[in-house]
Parts: structure tokens; sequence; C-alpha cells
């Protein structure tokens, strides 16, 4: 853990292997001073990669983020209250150790970051389990527990006056112990059976060959897939190609799925070695998906519209005209219902307001961890 730059960690958010037998409980705690717009304090809590729960400092709110923690809240009552108070406290502790740090290395004010990433480990198959603890300042290494050895690694000088006081608490080790290889893996086993619908949930994406003019990259683009522990490349044959190829990022679609693409330049690929060329998606312990680099396959829009890549004319091409001119027909009735029902629903609002009624929504229940 080189780093634990906390805005990284957002941006490169993973979630489940639905293959995977190890399964995961994180908690990241991410202290800052001297940074604009951002909490002094966020802490995040994560299974099998997947956001679970998050607080900062300006909520000062253990908040759920995934719809079935809705069951572990109703299930054990002060979930919420306990975290927070958790989380408020971790807050004030982060805020010192700061201000404790700052000056082991030559430091007054500017920007600093204090982060912690620890949490827990079970094989569902084998029953090993193991637990981490790391802490960082500034973005890098500070020091880390080894569980086995009940030992505080010190990652750099300024980090020995730590170790030195973190060993000599025979209790707090005993403590960590215990919760690393009880408390923490009976939580994760709870968590991962409250979300086993979604966190074990796949979905294969439509992949699709993209082309912008005739000299440009050919690119290969999966879209609707789930989870992003996925790859996407580029083979001849069987051997999967570096050179030519450049690979694009995964965003995430507005459903919740996910999205990629990954470029071959064609330029210097032979007409007749075409066929030998395939783009290939595969999700995590999965079966492949392979597109071959075929011409008349390519969707670009330097062609002329009804026209395939052979030349010939697309038989398709009026039956997408029909059906264009279908959706435009019912946009139009949708708009002039949606006007409809506005106009009964404004009314029926003004009477609800009238006699005092007011939506009531159900409040989320707490529960420990």
């Amino acid at each position: 853990m080189k780093s634990l730059d906390f805005l990284l960690l957002l941006a490169l958010m993973s979630l489940p292997d639905s293959s995977a037998v190890t399964h995961t409980l994180k908690y990241f705690y991410t202290g800052s001073s001297g940074v604009p717009n951002f909490p002094e304090f966020v802490a995040v809590g994560m299974v099998d990669d997947v956001l679970m729960d998050q607080y900062d400092s300006n909520t000062r709110r253990s908040q759920p983020k995934q719809e079935w923690m809705k069951e572990v809240t109703a299930d054990y009552p002060q979930y919420l209250d306990r975290n927070t108070g958790i989380y408020m406290s971790a807050q004030q502790t982060y805020k010192v150790a700061i201000e404790i740090l700052k000056p082991r290395f030559n430091q007054t004010g500017g920007v600093h970051i204090y982060q912690n990433m620890y949490g827990c480990e079970w094989d569902d198959e084998t029953g090993e389990k193991n637990g981490f603890d790391q802490f960082g300042y500034d973005g890098a290494d500070f020091i880390s527990f080894k569980l086995k050895e009940g030992i505080w690694v010190a990652a750099k000088r300024e980090a020995e006056i730590t170790k030195h006081k973190w060993d000599q608490d025979e209790a707090g080790i005993e403590q960590l112990k215990s919760y690393y290889t009880q408390f923490c893996i009976e939580w994760l086993q709870k968590y991962v059976n409250y979300g086993k619908s979604s966190l074990m949930r796949t979905e294969l994406p439509s992949v699709s060959l993209l082309q912008k003019t005739p000299s440009s990259p050919v690119s290969c683009h999966a879209t609707g897939f789930y989870p992003d522990r996925a790859t996407l490349s580029w083979r001849k044959g069987e051997e999967e190609l570096h050179e030519d190829v450049d690979h694009g990022e995964m965003l995430l679609n507005p459903d919740g799925t996910f999205q990629m693409s990954v470029d071959l330049k064609v330029s210097s690929v032979p007409p007749e070695d075409w066929s030998s060329y395939k783009c290939v998606f595969q999700l995590s312990g999965g079966k492949e998906i392979t597109t071959t680099l075929d011409k008349n396959q390519i969707r670009t829009n330097w062609r002329k519209p009804g026209v395939r890549g052979d030349g010939a004319e697309d038989p398709s091409n009026t039956a997408v005209i029909a059906a264009v001119a279908v959706v435009v027909l019912a946009l139009v009735l949708i708009a002039v219902v949606g006007f409809l029902l506005y106009r009964k629903k404004k009314d029926l609002c003004s009477d609800l307001t009238a006699e005092g009624h007011s939506e009531v929504q159900e409040p989320l229940k707490p529960n420990p961890n």
C-alpha cells in the first residue's frame, strides 16, 4: 500500500469477483488538514470491495449505501448509532494524530493526510482467515500491523516512536488479534449473507467494433457488464497484443453497469490478416466473448447512411426509419399524457396540502459493528 489517497480510492473502487471464494471487509479512514472544500474526516466501509456505508465530518452520521443494508439495520437496531459513535471518535483521534505527526516530519502548515486501511478476509472454502491494519501519512506508508507475529512494523524512521508505544500495549495487541480473527470475520460473513444476491450478480456486455474514419483505430467497445472485474484485449491468434493497442479507462453506466474499450491501430494490418485479429472480453472467472475484426461488423459515421461496409444497401435501413417514426409518435403521445397527469397531480397535491397531509418516509433503523 504505497498510497492511501482517499480520492484515488474512490475513483478506483472495484466491485466483487463473482467467482472468488475469498471475501473481504475493509474500512478506509481519512483525516485531513488544510484541504479546502473537503471534510476533515471521511470513513467508508466496503464488503467484497462494494461500498457498504459512509461517514464524513460534515454529515456526522453513518449512512448505509446498499439496499441490502436496510435488512442489517433492521435486524440490529443499534447499528447506525454505534457506527456513528465509532466514526466520531476516530474523527477526533485523527485530528490529534496529524498535529502529533507534523513536528516529527518538521512540518507546520500546509496540506496533510493521515489514513488507515484495516479489515479482514475469509476464504469460504478453506476457512482461512487473515487481517490487515495499515496506516499512511501524506500518501506514503507509515506503520502496519503483522497479525501472526502480533507486532507493528514501522515503514520509516518517524514511525519508530509509534511502533515502540503500540508494541508495548500487550492488551491492545490481543484485542486486535481477537477483532481480526473473530469479530471482523463474523461480521464479514453476515454482510456476505445479507448482500449475496447483489454481491454475486453478474451481467455480460454487448460488444461492438467502432471506427471514426477509415484511418482511425478500430475500437472494441464493451458495455453493460457487471461487476467491473473484467478484461478486454486484442489478440492475434492466441497471442495478446500490446503494441498498437490503447486501453481506455473503465466507466460507470447510469444503470450501475460498466463499460470500457480498447483500440487497435489497423493501418498496418493487411486486409487478408484481419480475420486473425480478435477482441476478447472476459468477466473474471467467466467464459470469453470473442469478436473477430471484420470490416462488415464495424459501426462508423463515415459511411453513407444505409450502406454496409461492403458497399451494399443495408436492408435494415428501412426498418430503422420506420422504428424511428414509431418512437417519435410514441414520444408525442407520452408528452400529451404526461402533461394531463401533471395537471391532475398538481390539483391533487393542492388538495392534500389543504387537508394537512404530508408524505411519511419509513426511518432507517440502526445496528452494531
